[in-house]
């Protein structure tokens, strides 16, 4: 049974492998980044990455779910915290859209990224959009007006606006949906 330590460490060349990965499909994409590629980037080898993860595609999915998963505790907190609807609206989908766009969007091949996960990992993009219908309805009450507002906010998205764009598009959104 492995101790604490090595299961920090453990963890900590799991996150290390993640953002070396994010890194490699933000700067050449998903079919040009290799492992060979993940790995000089993590500093670690080949046959360490195999320890960790089964393939591009598992490491793929594992990078998403990273960036987004941490967020969901966060915007949960939104909605128990004070506020009106339109401000936690506003601070999860600040959350769960403004943040990873800001971290996302000045690399090369950001919008890459977003095309893979729906093109190649469905399964994964339709588990976010579960999420984040669940913590949308949470505030709007009615599914069809989240799922409306979601669809909108994507639409918000499709220029690959500035975050400051996006930002000021999403509280004009908002201000129509939460007066």
């Amino acid at each position: 049974m492995p101790d604490e330590k090595s299961q920090e460490r453990d963890a900590l060349r799991r996150a290390e492998i993640l953002q070396a990965a994010l890194e490699c499909f933000l700067q050449f994409g998903y079919a040009k980044t290799s492992l060979d590629d993940i790995a000089r980037r993590a500093n670690i080898s080949r046959p360490l990455i195999y320890r960790k993860f089964k393939n591009k595609d598992d490491i793929f999915t594992a990078v998403l779910e990273d960036l987004f998963e941490k967020r969901y505790p966060r915007a949960e907190q939104v909605l128990a915290s004070p506020g009106t609807p339109r401000d936690k609206l506003l601070r999860v989908y600040e959350i769960l859209l403004l943040e990873p766009w800001d971290e996302l969007m000045g690399a090369p091949m950001a919008a890459d990224l977003y095309e893979v996960c729906s093109r190649l990992f469905p399964q994964v993009e339709a588990k976010h959009v579960r999420m984040q219908l669940k913590l949308t309805q949470a505030i709007l009450e009615s599914k069809e007006l989240s799922e409306v507002f979601m669809l909108a906010v994507d639409g918000l998205q499709g220029d690959l606006p500035a975050t400051r764009v996006l930002r000021r598009r999403l509280q004009l959104l908002a201000e129509r949906f939460v007066p």
